[in-house]
C-alpha cells in the first residue's frame, strides 16, 4: 500500500480513571447514600437536624440585642 493510503490508526481511548469517592457522610465519615444526601442514612440526618434545632450550629452573623421587656 502507498503511504498517502494508509488510514490513520484511531487514537487510544483515555484511560479511565478511578472514580471520585463521594463526600463522606458529614455525622458519621461513612460513604455517602444518594438517597440521603448529604449523609448515610435517615439516622444521620436526624442528627444533624437535631444539632440545628438545639441550637449546636449556627449561622455566624452580628449579635443581636435581645429587646428588654416592658
Amino acid at each position: 500500500m502507498p503511504e498517502a493510503a494508509k488510514k490513520p490508526s484511531p487514537k487510544p481511548s483515555p484511560k479511565p480513571g478511578p472514580k471520585p469517592c463521594p463526600k463522606p457522610c458529614p455525622i458519621c465519615r461513612r460513604p455517602m447514600v444518594e438517597a440521603f444526601r448529604p449523609f448515610c442514612s435517615d439516622r444521620c440526618r436526624q442528627v444533624d437536624l437535631g444539632r440545628w434545632l438545639t441550637e449546636a450550629y449556627v449561622v455566624p452573623g452580628p449579635a443581636v440585642e435581645e429587646p428588654e421587656p416592658e
